[in-house]
């Protein structure tokens, strides 16, 4: 097999993973305090509101709990997709989480808030990056057992 896939591949594993650090960043203030330009949170408070803005069936305190199964599933997706480790099913995962998001968004802030943020954009590169065959420079490489 070709090593067609080997640049994107990777760029794309970094985009994701680095897209989906950067936001628990943000939401635990280690980017910056609210207010200050390009941080959408800058702490946790505010970011469980947002969440109970896109969950309103949700009180304060689940929504808080949805928010901290969110951001724990980002940061390991973040891990697995940086490193290269389970790759398709982090992939996979993050593709589940993104569109998980993107649809609350569409219905509980308007369907234009989801494009705003490319948010169906990553999801659907999420997607795509699971389809592909090899993940060369990753940890999945190195632990493969066969060498394409």
């Amino acid at each position: 097999m070709k090593n067609e896939f080997s640049l994107p591949q990777l760029f794309l594993r970094l985009a994701l993973g680095i897209s989906y650090i950067l936001p628990v960043l943000d939401r635990l203030g280690i980017l910056g305090p609210a207010g200050t330009p390009n941080i959408a949170w800058g702490n946790w408070s505010n970011f469980v509101g947002y969440t109970n803005i896109l969950l309103p069936f949700l009180n304060k305190s689940a929504a808080g709990f949805m928010g901290l199964i969110a951001t724990l599933a980002e940061v390991v997706f973040a891990i697995l997709l940086i490193t290269g480790y389970k790759t398709r099913l982090a992939a996979q995962g993050s593709f589940l989480l993104t569109i998980t998001f993107g649809l609350c968004m569409a219905i509980f802030t308007g369907i234009k808030a989801p494009f705003n943020y490319s948010v169906f954009t990553a999801g659907g590169a999420s997607l795509l990056l699971a389809c592909v065959p090899v993940y060369k420079w990753s940890i999945d490489h190195y632990l493969s057992k066969e060498t394409l």
